[in-house]
């Protein structure tokens, strides 16, 4: 197996001070090629720790990834760092101190003396050339490691592993084929249960199940290799019956599944909130196929909820949600109800009756961890109308306090 690691460098990047979108874009690109990260490391701008973090890695892995400390501050070391660790000198890269002249002169300005450092390179190291910048790659060995070194400038870095990093790899490896991932989307159970569910499962050789714990989601990920397609498409089905109960797609997200399911019925929708405050709505619509189809959305201020107060919570959602879907002449309205001692309403109206239920919660969640919960579980109601199943589920965070469908015959 190819091992393939990453190294990021920088204070900025390992103190937090910049997130490291980089690494995370790496990772995704490499696996869809089937160059899958076993490691990614970050170190500060040391010149001893970044040449012991290079030997360390080199000697580990095939294949090494470092990214950033190319530009022409003192701080940055990776160039340096590089020469030492494959034990070679640092010395001037004609081809490229010619491309900074360049550079700069199409700019009509001098070169500052301090740029000159960025065409300092491993004596016997490739350029990997960098069209948008003044910091050029390079490829190196230290030890029996391949190591491409690349600015941090993101669109310099994506430029560079794209057009010249990956067709390298390709060629070097044309038989690496890499792990495929499908993924089951779940709500509603936690991770230690579905992991109770499948760990009793005996996959093949090659393949391995992954989590991904995400408020209000868990995705559950299979690997397997991308030729045998057929025997991980059986895993799979095999898996989903595990957590049939759970899933809320396969392989996309809820919302983009809810957008299918939309488009397919063409069916309208208007939505009204009280405890969810907007959130329900702005997930919702960010999918281009639920906005296609939405009517008007109501966020219902304190004033209104206060006048509410009195009324009996469920029965002022459905009203809420019979009075929504007639106001704005829609298929379907979907409303989130007050929250009140963890305790709240949701209610779908569509032509077939108005479904209600008050849930409450299990523990204590801040105020956007409730909004996105009570969102999310209402849009859920939405999907289970849609796919035909029971529009009512048991979510383990939530316990179920009541629940009311009425007819559109006792309705009308």
């Amino acid at each position: 197996m190819l091992k393939i690691a990453m190294l990021s460098t920088g204070e900025e990047v390992l103190h937090g001070d910049i997130v490291d979108t980089n690494a995370a874009w790496l990772s995704s690109e490499f696996f869809q090629r089937g160059f899958s990260l076993v490691k990614r490391s970050t170190v500060g701008d040391s010149l001893q720790a970044l040449v012991e973090e290079l030997l360390m890695l080199s000697f580990n892995n095939d294949v090494l990834i470092v990214n950033g400390g190319l530009g022409p501050t003192s701080d940055d070391l990776s160039a340096a760092a590089a020469a030492q660790a494959a034990d070679q000198k640092l010395v001037l890269s004609v081809l490229w101190k010619q491309k900074l002249d360049e550079f700069f002169a199409q700019r009509g300005v001098v070169m500052p003396e301090s740029n000159l450092k960025q065409a300092m390179l491993p004596e016997f190291s490739d350029i990997i050339d960098n069209p948008i910048g003044t910091a050029c790659g390079f490829k190196v060995q230290i030890n029996d490691c391949v190591c491409y070194f690349t600015p941090g400038v993101p669109k310099e870095f994506k430029l560079m592993v794209s057009e010249q990093i990956l067709p390298d790899l390709l060629a070097t490896y044309p038989q690496q084929m890499g792990l495929e991932c499908s993924r089951l989307f779940t709500l509603g159970s936690s991770e230690s249960a579905i992991s109770d569910k499948l760990d009793k499962l005996v996959l093949p050789e090659g393949y391995m199940l992954g989590y991904r714990s995400y408020l209000p989601f868990i995705e559950v990920k299979l690997f397997g290799p991308k030729s045998d397609l057929e025997r991980r498409v059986k895993l799979l089905q095999i898996i989903y019956q595990h957590l049939e109960q759970h899933v809320v797609s396969v392989d996309e997200p809820m919302l983009t599944h809810i957008g299918h399911l939309m488009q397919d019925k063409g069916l309208s929708i208007s939505i009204a909130e009280q405890a969810t405050k907007g959130w329900l709505a702005s997930w919702l619509l960010s999918n281009e196929q639920v906005e296609a189809l939405s009517g008007h959305c109501w966020i219902l201020s304190r004033h209104v909820e206060s006048g509410l107060g009195d009324q009996d919570p469920l029965a002022a959602s459905l009203a809420l949600a019979g009075a929504t879907k007639e106001k704005c002449s829609t298929s379907l309205s979907l409303v989130t109800g007050v929250l009140n001692d963890d305790q709240f309403s949701l209610a779908l109206s569509a032509p077939q009756g108005e479904w209600g239920q008050i849930l409450k919660l299990k523990r204590r969640y801040s105020a956007n961890e409730q909004r996105e919960l009570m969102g999310t579980i209402a849009a859920d109601m939405l999907r289970r109308y849609l796919s035909n199943k029971p529009v009512f589920a048991q979510y383990e965070a939530l316990i179920s306090v009541k629940e009311m469908f009425l007819p559109a015959s006792v309705i009308g």
